[in-house]
């Protein structure tokens, strides 16, 4: 007990570690990007700062302040002639100082998304070399399985708009509303992000895949599930069920099952996933089966009789053989280029639902620095190369949502320098403070209501597994054990 609770001590302390240095790393780049380009076209830098705020600790070097500031939501390069940020940067030399070339503010501007950029190219060129790890259903297009039922925030218990569809286990997903598709992570973020409704304005998904050959278009109505209430439609993403050990108490040893075995069918159904291989027991209700396994190059048929276990403490049952799966996993090697256009993708299509009043996503449904913290800290615990792919997303991130137009952010610089070249002169200093300071405030709202609901999220979740474990009399890994 004493050793799992220092382990759990040391992991956290990693993962805030990898949270600091990764996050304040994305920052540092992105403000580094305004610096040398500021630097390199002669204009005046007042402050180098990490953080908004009062200042942690400061000095100046070459009229240069450098500062850390308690703030640490963003950072900036006080640059007084691209922009009068006096409100949020504090007081600045802009009235004394030379105006500069509408050039010269579009490049500064830009050069810290450029920045961003740039490191994720570099963390993505890391990844490339040594391989991020993905679960192997999670890299496959083809259906593993269809849930027959799926519950819905009230309680109750829906057949799932895949199986009421037709999809059945060994589709292969080709496209998801017409947008073609390469991982299972792509379908299920085409299903969530997506914006299809039919003629009584309830969600609906086109979904084309091909079975024995032939393209099949089919006409999925999800559900909103969960606590999010985002869209569903039941489906898993296909992965070999090969036994890596036997439970205790079942009989599937004596039946001939070993360890290391490939289960290829049952009852001459092909098995593309342990969640099909579940639905079938329950659906035969203990009758007997034929597994049909490979070992050693072997192909074998074992005949077994599915035990009911007790795995709820109200009494629930559940017909297994028992064993547990094996978890395969993979290492995805994608080029730098492909991962960085990868989340420019997933930037755009989630911009994109969030303007779109057909989705089923709002701005409560983003990540704030608090939901950000969570997934490098899932990251940290899994693997250390998912915190480098992770980060690669959030830059590339970062790079997109600081070229929107909106003032306090670079696209807004660059607005306003746009709009002050159309009309031959600068705009109005009251006005341009007036309109960062409404926008900052904003900004701060809209991350205070993010992060309420990431935390709240966050809550949530443990709750759940309370519960979970709370509930169940022996705990299954998802997808792990049968």
């Amino acid at each position: 007990m004493e050793e799992n609770f220092i382990t759990l001590i040391l992991s956290s302390f990693w993962s805030i570690f990898l949270i600091i240095v990764f996050f304040g790393a994305s920052i540092f780049v992105h403000e580094l990007g305004h610096f040398l380009a500021a630097r390199r076209r002669g204009l005046h830098v007042e402050r180098f700062s990490i953080g908004f705020g009062p200042k942690i600790f400061s000095w100046t070097r070459d009229g240069i302040e450098y500062r850390v500031s308690w703030l640490p939501l963003g950072g900036y390069v006080a640059l007084p002639q691209l922009a009068d940020m006096q409100g949020i940067e504090g007081e600045s030399d802009a009235e004394k100082l030379p105006p500069i070339s509408y050039s010269s503010k579009v490049i500064v501007s830009v050069m810290g998304a450029v920045f961003n950029v740039l490191f994720a190219l570099f963390l993505s060129l890391i990844l490339w070399g040594v391989g991020y790890p993905a679960a192997v259903e999670q890299q496959t297009t083809t259906v593993g399985h269809v849930s027959p039922t799926l519950r819905v925030p009230t309680g109750e218990e829906f057949q799932s708009p895949a199986a009421r569809a037709g999809l059945q286990p060994g589709d292969v997903i080709r496209a998801v509303d017409g947008r073609d598709v390469e991982t299972f992570t792509d379908i299920q973020h085409a299903v969530l992000m997506g914006s299809g409704r039919d003629e009584e304005g309830n969600p609906m998904v086109l979904v084309q895949a091909e079975r024995d050959g032939e393209l099949l278009d089919f006409n999925v109505y999800p559900i909103l599930q969960g606590r999010d209430r985002l869209r569903t439609i039941g489906i898993q993403g296909a992965h070999p069920v090969i036994v890596e050990s036997l439970t205790d108490g079942f009989h599937a040893g004596e039946a001939g099952l070993r360890p290391g075995d490939r289960i290829l069918e049952i009852d001459g159904r092909t098995v593309y996933s342990l969640g099909q291989i579940q639905t079938y027991l329950q659906e035969q209700g203990g009758r007997e089966v034929t597994l049909t396994v490979e070992r050693d190059d072997e192909i074998l048929p074992l005949r077994f009789t599915p035990q009911e276990a007790v795995v709820t403490r109200d009494g629930d049952t559940r017909f297994m053989i028992g064993f547990q799966r094996q978890e395969v996993r993979t290492l995805v090697y994608r080029n730098p280029i492909e991962q960085v256009d990868h989340a420019r993708k997933r930037v755009f299509q989630m911009l994109g639902s969030l303007v779109n009043p057909q989705t089923d996503v709002g701005l409560r449904h983003m990540s704030g620095p608090a939901g950000i913290a969570r997934i490098i800290h899932w990251a940290a615990q899994a693997d250390f190369r998912l915190v480098l792919f992770v980060m690669v997303l959030i830059n590339v991130n970062l790079a997109i949502l600081n070229l929107l137009p909106i003032p306090v952010l670079d696209g807004g610089h660059i607005v306003f320098a746009t709009v002050a070249k159309i009309r031959g002169k600068n705009l109005p200093p009251n006005f341009i403070a007036a309109t960062q300071g409404v926008f900052m405030m904003l900004l701060l709202f809209l991350m205070l209501y993010v992060t309420f609901f990431d935390i709240d999220r966050w809550w949530h979740d443990s709750q759940q597994e309370r519960e979970f474990r709370e509930h169940y009399i022996d705990p299954f890994p998802t997808n792990a054990e049968n």
